[in-house]
């Protein structure tokens, strides 16, 4: 079932138009900037100022391109818009000219070429969404329905790339899209826009970023390497933001476009838990840019570009980038002949979760009950001073998940398993010591406990969740020194058919009743009942061909989370929700 939000709703969709500056007369940014054509001195004006005034202050262009100038607009000049009622076509390139000014000023990089910015509406980018994630192989969608059933978020009978698509229907403001070079923004009115300048400049840079150090290479095949490399990607772009953001509270005066009032789109059905694993670069990802930048500069910040993080350990925990670095991952095939790991034609066929994800699983059940169960409900939320920590609102460092040195799950799957979706996986886990080990082995315990497990008798560390529960399959936990391995299977009697290392436990034999039917396991015998419900275009080996990285579901590019003060916003509200 998925969880659904209740004040956060409100406070999603306030967040989406970033936070209100008001506009305001003032002096001219004194600080112009290092190149030998800066701007020279001018005075901001008022937006209610007429076009013929303005173009009589109107600053003079550069010989040659410089930093904080393109397109005709100084990054610390005034420009005549009426944001109160949207942008027309002018207004809206003019927005973007000096956005892109300002995103050179702030980053120091120059704009090789101007990005195309197209404004489409919230029900085109849900469309957008919904053909995407409908256009996917069945295989990837069992791989990504295990994932997620794995992590004891999204059980078996909910489509799981239907609830990551909901999650971004109803909480993108903007993206960049890079295998176009361009950037797209969602705004309810798509012929006078209400533009928020600090969404447009977070997917300026990210287009900056795309032709700077070439992101779009990145491998981010999986949930871990995905939010890994977005540690710099997303925590350089909302540190640019929260510059930007002072700029526009200070030497540029209020000068900056950010309309009041909602620019989001539904947030009734968000899930919350697979949300906070997504969101771990974009809280992390700034401070571990910010310590880089004010140590040693933005040459220190692009050369992390050419070795970016490679997990999600490594911006939690700052120090260990560049120092602590994952242990590859390898899980021999030891099924039965019915069983098989999923293939995926084209893309990779397991997941990877990382510390962050990890972290989460642990701490959804405290939002789920709003009590401490596992990892206690606060302990996601920096606070400071009774309040949110807006630069680094969430923590992901636990006790249980610290000592993270990597992971891999690997789905299996039957025949039967496109039509029932009955799936069972291997989810290995190193750690950095047997004591790291033990102590996500704790938690996970606790984890299976809320979810209504049961040991099964006569067989140490197997366990079954009774088929009223949600995720009701069976489970074996091996712990090897400092290596942590779940079997997950439908029922006992099968997890030792997924992997040899799972003790053969016998299924309850069937007996009869006295209406004459039969008791016992009743899910082989439903696997077996529709067997001939799968059809030849509905295989598990992934027959359709797809291009696509199995991690990435829906619409692909940086930015998907519009600004720092979604993030923010999102924070306060999940701390007012376990206050009430």
């Amino acid at each position: 079932m998925v969880h659904r939000t209740r004040i956060i709703a409100v406070v999603l969709a306030v967040a989406l138009a970033g936070v209100p500056v008001a506009a305001a007369a003032g002096s001219p940014n004194a600080a112009a900037t290092a190149q030998t054509d800066s701007p020279p001195n001018t005075t901001h004006l008022s937006k209610t100022t007429d076009d013929a005034t303005l173009a009589d202050q109107h600053p003079p262009d550069p010989e040659s391109d410089v930093l904080g100038w393109e397109n005709g607009y100084w990054y610390n000049e005034s420009i005549a818009v009426t944001p109160d009622d949207g942008l027309n076509d002018s207004e809206l390139d003019a927005v973007v000219a000096r956005g892109m000014a300002r995103v050179e000023e702030i980053r120091r990089l120059e704009f090789e070429e101007a990005p195309p910015v197209e404004v489409i509406s919230r029900e085109q980018f849900s469309e957008r969404v919904e053909n995407q994630t409908a256009n996917v192989t069945t295989a990837t969608r069992l791989h990504q329905n295990v994932k997620y059933e794995a992590l004891l978020m999204v059980n078996e009978s909910t489509d799981a790339i239907g609830v990551q698509g909901q999650n971004q229907a109803g909480s993108v403001g903007g993206f960049y899209d890079p295998s176009a070079g361009e950037i797209k923004i969602v705004s309810e009115n798509t012929s006078t826009p209400k533009m928020n300048e600090i969404t447009l400049a977070q997917e300026l840079f990210h287009a900056l970023q795309d032709q700077r150090f070439n992101i779009s290479s990145f491998n981010q095949s999986t949930q871990e390497l995905h939010n890994a490399k977005d540690g710099i990607i997303e925590g350089d772009g909302n540190y640019v933001d929260y510059l930007y953001q002072e700029r526009c509270e200070g030497e540029w005066q209020g000068d900056c476009i950010m309309p009041e009032g909602s620019q989001g789109g539904s947030t009734a059905d968000i899930h919350i838990g697979l949300l906070q694993i997504t969101l771990q670069p974009y809280s992390d990802g700034p401070s571990f840019v910010r310590d880089i930048h004010e140590s040693d500069g933005w040459d220190a910040v692009n050369a992390v570009y050419e070795s970016p993080p490679n997990s999600t350990e490594q911006t939690i925990h700052p120090e260990k980038y560049g120092e602590d670095e994952p242990t590859p991952v390898s899980i021999e095939d030891t099924s039965d002949d019915r069983w098989r790991p999923l293939a995926i034609n084209g893309s990779i066929n397991h997941a990877s979760f990382g510390e962050a994800g990890l972290f989460v699983a642990l701490w959804y059940p405290s939002y789920e009950s709003l009590s401490n169960r596992i990892i206690p409900y606060n302990s996601h939320i920096n606070q400071v001073g009774g309040g949110v920590d807006e630069f680094d609102p969430y923590d992901y460092n636990h006790t249980y998940t610290a000592g993270w040195d990597g992971d891999k799950l690997m789905p299996y799957v039957t025949d039967e398993s496109s039509a029932t979706n009955e799936t069972g996986y291997v989810y290995k886990m190193l750690w950095d010591s047997p004591a790291d080990a033990g102590q996500f082995q704790e938690g996970y315990e606790q984890l299976l406990a809320f979810h209504g497990a049961e040991s099964v008798d006569g067989h140490e560390n197997v366990y079954h969740i009774p088929d009223d529960q949600e995720f009701n399959d069976a489970f074996y936990l091996n712990r090897d020194g400092d290596t942590f391995t779940i079997v997950n299977a439908p029922s006992v009697g099968e997890l030792s058919a997924v992997h040899a290392m799972a003790p053969d436990v016998q299924e309850p034999t069937e007996t009869a009743t006295d209406d004459g039917t039969a008791t016992g396991d009743s899910e082989t015998e439903t696997t077996e009942s529709t067997d001939e419900t799968a059809t030849d275009d509905e295989t598990t080996d992934g027959v359709t061909d797809t291009d696509e990285p199995t991690d990435t579901t829906t619409t692909n590019g940086p930015g998907f989370v519009a600004t720092g003060a979604l993030i923010g916003l999102l924070a306060v509200a999940l701390l007012a929700l376990r206050r009430r």
